[in-house]
């Protein structure tokens, strides 16, 4: 089974699916170049928006894959990992086309950062998301932590950081995380919440999307990405991270 699936809707949409529910769509390295390929595609003429989901109905991305990244000890080790995914989600917030979270299931820890890396975010009825960095003893480390400072209130996006807790889908979107809460299948409702859009030109949709990213320029986005990176590869080498991990796995067995 292909590790993520790379397809084009109607209506001008390009769709990135993690395709591996099994591990609750956890991201491994096959999943990050398949991202970075997806977001080039997403730059054509002929695309509009572009989105991202999980494949199934029970998690939209679980973060790291931690049977992939548990091998990693060494603060350099953690590093290479998780700066490449900074750029790449750094990428995802500069795509000059608005792009959209479709939360399918839960997200949590990692996915949450993706999901905070799009545009917009909509979730499905009973979904839940967190950023649970905290509880492994390490923090944000593919930018996420920075974005979503920037993109809910500050104290919302911090109490979120801090606790580490899980949120249903009506919190959420009463923090402002989430933007619509849908019953539906996932592409109609991202057709649905995007009609006005894709109904535009894309000149329309770019011009407007490069106001933005100008923001995220003068803001040094992808500088405070990469630190918030180097910052938790050091933690990701302290003893109390790899014991927390080592907790969580024995807990699965």
């Amino acid at each position: 089974m292909d590790p993520y699936i790379i397809t084009k809707e109607k209506d001008g949409v390009l769709l990135f699916t993690i395709n591996r529910p099994d591990r609750r769509n956890a991201i491994n390295y096959e999943v990050m170049s398949g991202l970075e390929k997806a977001i080039d595609m997403a730059a054509e003429n002929d695309v509009k928006v572009f989105a991202i989901t999980g494949a199934g109905d029970q998690a939209f991305c679980s973060g790291g894959d931690l049977s992939a990244f548990h091998r990693l000890k060494t603060e350099e080790e953690a590093y290479g990992m998780l700066s490449r995914m900074a750029g790449i989600l750094y990428k995802l917030l500069v795509l000059p086309k608005p792009t959209i979270a479709i939360l399918n299931g839960s997200a949590v820890g990692g996915g949450c950062e993706i999901a905070s890396a799009c545009d917009f975010r909509i979730g499905r009825e009973g979904m839940k998301a967190g950023f649970v960095q905290g509880n492994l003893a390490i923090t944000t480390g593919w930018g996420g932590g920075s974005i979503l400072l920037e993109k809910i209130p500050q104290n919302i996006a911090m109490k979120m950081l801090l606790d580490a807790k899980i949120y249903t889908a009506e919190e959420l979107r009463g923090f402002g995380f989430i933007h619509y809460i849908y019953k539906n299948h996932p592409i109609d409702a991202c057709l649905s919440f995007m009609k006005g859009s894709l109904n535009k030109e894309s000149p329309v949709l770019e011009a407007y999307k490069s106001l933005l990213n100008k923001k995220w320029e003068l803001l040094s986005m992808r500088e405070r990405m990469g630190e918030e990176a180097a910052r938790c590869a050091v933690l990701w080498e302290d003893d109390a991270h790899h014991k927390k991990v080592d907790e969580f796995m024995n807990k699965k067995k």
